[in-house]
This record gives C-alpha cells, structure tokens and sequence, in this order.
C-alpha cells in the first residue's frame, strides 16, 4: 500500500455533488496548455463533509479534528488558525481515449504534479483537453503553471502585510 506522505488524502479530494457543482457554479474558469481548469478559493472554517462523518460515526481522515480543520502550521494559517487543504478534482474525458488504461494513466500524472505543488484552501478542477498524450514533464510543467496563475489570482489575508499596505515612519 502507498505510504502516507505520497498521496492525497481523502480530505484533499473533491467530492460530493454540492461541492462539485458549487465549484463549477461559482468558480473561476481558465484554460492553458492541455487543461481546461476550475477553482474557487475555499471559505474559512470546518469542513462540511468532515462534520457530516463526524457525526455519523465514521474515522475522519487523518490530521483531522473533529470540527473538520487541520491543526494550526506556521505557513498558510487563518485569522482562526486554521488551514483547509486544497481539494483536486481530476477529469479526463472519454471522447479523447477510449481505453481506460490512458486515462487512469493521466489522471496519476495530473495528481502527481498537483501533490508537489500543492495550494491549501483552493478547490481545482484539471479537466484534460487535449488527444494527445502527453509526457509527464509537460504536465507537470502546465499544473506548475496553473498553480502559479491560481495564487497569483487568490485575495491577499486580511492579517497579511504588504509593502502598499505598510504605515509610512
């Protein structure tokens, strides 16, 4: 089985028909290199899938209370201290490759290159666009430059300092 700090947990998987269509309602929409993408920054506070398991008895995923909230890190925290993960949601259509095998094929690579770079508090959709198959360098190279537009676009924290926001001495 695949170790824990290789893989995306449950927590960091979109899933669930309100949350998928609330990120394709809401959402951001872009398109770059072999993707189509989605996303929408995540409202602060629990989780409402993990508060519904915690609830109905199941394990919450690991690193999870029960309000549905990582534990406080120094890096991305909120004004509450907490830090949602970010959620994938990964598609490849079937009218591009008929035989499941490539499709399973990309959807490991496009989660792979989002794991390495991952954004906390972002929900993404990687739609694939393209009837080629592409190396996992090129995808790797299109997510890294997804990501980066994605948090170049997300609003700056209300307790962050920026230089334009500094009181002059």
């Amino acid at each position: 089985m695949a170790s824990g700090g290789n893989t995306l947990s449950k927590a960091e998987r979109l899933s669930g028909k309100k949350s998928i269509s609330t990120l394709l309602a809401d959402g951001r929409w872009g398109s770059l290199g072999h993707f189509r993408y989605c996303w929408m920054a995540r409202p602060e506070g629990p989780c409402p899938s993990s508060q519904k398991n915690a609830h109905q008895g199941r394990a919450l995923p690991a690193g999870l209370s029960a309000d549905g909230v990582l534990p406080t890190s120094n890096s991305g925290t909120s004004s509450a201290g907490v830090v949602l993960p970010g959620r994938i949601l990964v598609s490849v259509p079937k009218r591009f490759f008929k035989r499941a095998v490539k499709r399973n094929l990309l959807k490991r690579r496009i989660r792979e290159a989002y794991r390495v770079r991952k954004i906390a508090g972002v929900d993404v959709m990687f739609q694939y666009n393209s009837a080629e198959l592409a190396p996992f360098t090129a995808i790797s190279a299109d997510v890294a430059a997804i990501l980066s537009r994605i948090s170049a676009a997300l609003p700056e924290p209300a307790g962050k300092k920026t230089p334009e926001n500094l009181p002059e001495p």
